[in-house]
């Protein structure tokens, strides 16, 4: 009678130990897999973040900050002619202006100075046109202009024509002129091509 009590005694204190260490593997497991979620989830959140702050730091280019005002371009039938304008530049950069197209002519910036005989002629303009951060500078008559050398169709009184400025970043501003007419003192252009009519106010 003594043995059949002990036997069933033995087996019922097994099962409730291997139920415990299983639902104690399971646990462990369960909890495991939270803590590496959570890990991944940290670290995906981590490598976001440099991304955002690079793209919101970007200040844009230099056409961003540039703008034209009071644009115009002389009117003429062929030949050569000039454009004007008051370039702003409102960024906390210079900005340079290296050259400038035009569907009309080719296009070059041009500026005034003294030849060696003391005469003021007209001449292509080393290093282009830098406005300073903040502030401006005057595409005018009798000072630095952009100067369409050979036109291909003419410049009408009162028409507009576009002028595309070309930075020194590679981006462009394009600026819309209208034509009108002036007349000027005349001026002669510098390294043999004396003698064309290009007139000026002033």
């Amino acid at each position: 009678m003594s043995a059949r009590t002990t036997a069933p005694t033995s087996r019922t204190s097994v099962r409730p130990r291997r139920t415990a260490l299983l639902g104690a593997a399971v646990t462990t497991l369960a909890l495991l897999a939270v803590a590496g979620c959570s890990a991944s989830a940290d670290t995906s959140s981590g490598a976001a973040t440099p991304s955002t702050a690079s793209g919101s730091a970007s200040e844009g280019t230099a056409a961003d900050h540039l703008t034209a005002t009071d644009p115009w371009i002389k009117a003429a039938e062929s030949g050569m002619t000039a454009a004007f304008a008051v370039l702003h530049n409102d960024g906390d950069q210079d900005v340079t202006v290296v050259g400038a197209t035009s569907d009309l002519s080719p296009v070059q910036i041009h500026e005034m100075a003294t030849d060696d005989s003391g005469a003021m002629v007209m001449r292509e303009k080393e290093g282009g046109l830098t406005i300073p951060a903040g502030g401006e500078h005057a595409l005018e008559p009798g000072g630095d202009h952009l100067m369409l050398m050979e036109l291909s169709s003419p410049v009408e009184p009162g028409a507009e024509y576009e002028v595309t400025l070309e930075l020194s970043d590679g981006s462009t501003l394009v600026v819309t002129a209208p034509a009108r007419t002036f007349a000027g003192a005349k001026e002669d252009y510098d390294e043999g091509h004396e003698g064309h009519d290009m007139s000026h106010d002033g």
